[in-house]
């Protein structure tokens, strides 16, 4: 079997645009939640969101491409596009050799909102002819295997919340059971739009802040739901002797992979957290290592109440009561991006444990005695760590964990 590492890493957050800039950014603590100025939000009783002000769509290509694009799918070519030039892949790679692994949870959500109003309002002929290829949730692999000439695999996994956590350890297999020596993966999501808060907010699901410093909540006491956010976050995994062949700065490695489902609930997480904790013991089986060798989980930590306990029970189940591992939810500073969660937050892990320093756990003011983990704070966020987890679980009881390992050379 062959081992990974990730030699090319791109992201577009709430709190940041661009890898360099998220991570600064989000290392920092700096929070990107803000009051929704994308549509009048004012009668679905949500306020705020991890909304993008700042992308331009010269970052997917320019405003000819972008215009036959979802949004979610310019998103997913800016990120590539950082990532593969962080590679250095231009004439580095054979097509054939070269693959797309994708993730998000919606797809084109805007695009089938505003295509569903225009059949309404002005009848079927006016929909648009690039209404399909738009909206179906496979376009932003197809578009990214298209910019990059990608001709192995180009495939798109939808797990819900876990779907980009899920589209990495897919792609990680895949290059390390030499199915491909080189591909690009992660997630994006752009469904910050009316139906998509209506539809969260009917099931009670979102946080009704108006604050937007103190809406997302991950491990606090106070915590009332999760704040929608949009992004998308890429990662060039590559087999390591093809990436030392030609001189590739690398990253990171990806050593392990774990999936599990709840069987338990269409939205509702297993209480007693058991298929999380599953999820965990198989990234580590996988990574052959044991829980006292990893210092740090960027948990999935949405801020409602039934994922953080459920989660956190998980991480004492597996790591045991006393145990040292240190926590912590980035979803405090950027929302909750859906389907794209799981790619900006292994970005955000990869670039935690190159540089030494965790993230703190915005938002938890007040940690919840029901759970009962170690949050990284100020004070202990500078750490020397070795080995991370990184949680993704999504609606329909979907479960997936990446074991990350700091490169060392």
């Amino acid at each position: 079997m062959n081992r990974v590492v990730i030699t090319g890493l791109g992201a577009l957050s709430p709190n940041g645009n661009g890898y360099e800039a998220f991570v600064k950014n989000t290392l920092e603590g700096q929070i990107g939640i803000k009051p929704i100025t994308k549509f009048d939000a004012a009668d679905t009783g949500i306020s705020v969101a991890g909304q993008i002000d700042d992308f331009n769509v010269d970052q997917a290509g320019g405003k000819k491409l972008a215009k036959r694009m979802d949004l979610f799918s310019q998103y997913a070519l800016a990120v590539c596009q950082e990532a593969y030039d962080m590679a250095g892949l231009d004439g580095a790679v054979d097509p054939e050799d070269f693959g797309v692994i994708w993730g998000s949870g919606i797809g084109g959500l805007t695009t089938i909102q505003d295509q569903v109003i225009k059949m309404h309002d002005k009848g079927p002929k006016r929909v648009s002819p690039l209404f399909i290829p738009m909206a179906i949730a496979n376009m932003a692999a197809g578009n990214i295997s298209i910019r990059f000439n990608a001709q192995n695999i180009s495939t798109t996994v939808v797990t819900a919340c876990a779907s980009a956590t899920n589209a990495i350890g897919e792609a990680y297999r895949y290059v390390k059971e030499g199915r491909a020596s080189i591909v690009i993966t992660g997630g994006s999501e752009a469904s910050l739009n009316k139906t998509a808060i209506s539809g969260f907010a009917a099931l009670t699901a979102l946080s009704a802040a108006t604050d937007p410093l103190a809406a997302s909540l991950p491990f606090d006491k106070k915590r009332n739901g999760f704040v929608l956010g949009e992004g998308a976050g890429a990662l060039v995994l590559e087999e390591l002797s093809h990436a030392q062949a030609r001189g590739a700065k690398i990253y990171g490695e990806i050593v392990g992979y774990g999936v599990s489902s709840d069987a338990y609930h269409i939205t509702s997480p297993d209480p007693a957290g058991q298929g999380a904790a599953r999820a965990m013991k198989l990234a580590l089986k996988d990574a052959q290592i044991s829980p006292d060798q990893v210092g740090y989980i960027n948990a999935h930590g949405t801020a409602t109440h039934a994922n953080d306990e459920g989660e956190s029970r998980a991480i004492r189940e597996l790591f045991g009561k006393n145990n040292k591992v240190l926590v912590s939810s980035t979803k405090g500073m950027t929302g909750h991006l859906l389907g794209a969660a799981g790619a900006v937050e292994a970005v955000i892990t990869a670039a935690s444990l190159a540089k030494g320093i965790l993230p703190v756990n915005v938002g938890a003011s007040e940690q919840d005695p029901a759970c009962d983990v170690t949050l990284v704070r100020e004070d202990n966020r500078r750490q020397d760590v070795k080995y991370a987890l990184s949680n993704s679980f999504g609606f329909g009881g979907h479960n997936a964990v990446l074991a990350l390992k700091k490169w060392e050379g």
